[in-house]
């Protein structure tokens, strides 16, 4: 009995495993050849050098602008990976680059919407006895999840800049990444008829997809060999001591599921006795750190570029939650109403 029962309770885990790797892959898979389009487009019909004659001279203004990008060209964190490493082809900055990437597949309408239809209501939760428990509704969590995710992008972004000034572009991205110095020269002889086009286009879509996929499949079964010894109800009960220990196993708990950018809000929604802002360090770090873009950033990034982004990437996440905390046990009764402030899961930390 006791076998089957262990027999039983493997193969359940395996099937949740399974399922969660098909649906990261299948969850992707769009939004990667959505990205692969794009970068063709911008491969074939950017002109180059143009992005350095429109972007502002001044490198911090440019880490701002990349980092709102995402409001015009709304991309997820797979999707964006093949269209960011043409767009340094073309010449724009690293650290205007790396903002994009960064703040890109949170700072977008599509995501915001997303985060608030999530939340919504969720502000009117109660504890275990009766009282408010100060949880973020739709409209708070959509400001400070795109306020923490800005600040982090430009914090990283800066010092992606500074890391660039001291090492080159040589040390830091891979050959299909880096600025080609001859295109212009390469692009004047070169057949401009539609068909010729399209071909180079097609190309180019079929080398992005493939190349970024083959990755994509490789990050999502890590992250599926983990949720077999990880349950959900797991890392809930983890989280019943301390503010730290909650924000820690949260920003763990985004790093290990590899969601996609736009359907993780309502994955940190159904944590509905979790402290607020460790759902937000959760909804923060996900989108920029985790193991498929491990994975994808190799064919962009060298491992020093690597190490520096996630680096950074997680300890600003982790200072900015805890001071996000701060700030929400302030302003939460002011908001939401007079009482003592329960953050559900996390009596023992302030």
């Amino acid at each position: 009995m006791v076998f089957a029962t262990q027999a039983n309770n493997l193969f359940a885990n395996f099937q949740q495993a399974l399922l969660v790797f098909t649906s990261i892959v299948y969850e992707a898979l769009p939004f990667i050849l959505l990205g692969a389009m794009v970068a063709g487009l911008l491969e074939e019909l950017l002109p180059p050098r143009m992005l350095l004659r429109v972007l502002p001279k001044s490198r911090f203004v440019g880490i701002v602008v990349g980092a709102l990008l995402g409001l015009i060209f709304p991309m997820c964190e797979c999707g964006i990976v093949p269209v960011m490493r043409r767009l340094l082809r073309k010449g724009l900055p690293l650290s205007t680059s790396t903002a994009y990437l960064l703040a890109g597949p949170v700072i977008n309408p599509v995501v915001l919407m997303s985060t608030y239809v999530a939340f919504s209501g969720m502000e009117e939760t109660l504890d275990s006895g009766g009282k408010l428990a100060y949880q973020m509704g739709g409209l708070t969590m959509l400001v400070f999840r795109a306020g923490l995710s800005f600040g982090v992008a430009v914090g990283a972004s800066l010092v992606v800049d500074f890391l660039w000034k001291r090492s080159g572009s040589e040390k830091l991205l891979t050959a299909s990444a880096m600025p080609d110095q001859n295109l212009e020269k390469t692009l004047q002889n070169r057949d401009l008829s539609l068909k010729a086009r399209l071909d180079r286009i097609t190309s180019t879509v079929l080398h992005d997809f493939v190349d970024i996929t083959t990755f994509l499949v490789l990050g999502s079964g890590l992250a599926a060999t983990v949720r077999f010894f990880l349950t959900h109800e797991m890392i809930a009960s983890w989280t019943d001591s301390h503010i730290v220990l909650a924000i820690s196993l949260m920003m763990g708990l985004a790093i290990l599921l590899c969601l996609c950018s736009e359907a993780d809000a309502f994955v940190a929604a159904s944590f509905v006795k979790m402290a607020p802002t460790a759902k937000l360090a959760f909804l923060v770090l996900g989108p920029m750190c985790d193991f498929k873009l491990m994975a994808l950033y190799t064919r962009v990034f060298k491992p020093k570029l690597i190490i520096c982004i996630f680096g950074t990437v997680i300890l600003l996440v982790f200072l900015g939650s805890i001071t996000a905390h701060q700030i929400w046990i302030q302003i939460a009764p002011a908001l939401m109403g007079d009482g003592n402030v329960i953050l559900p899961g996390i009596q023992g930390g302030n």
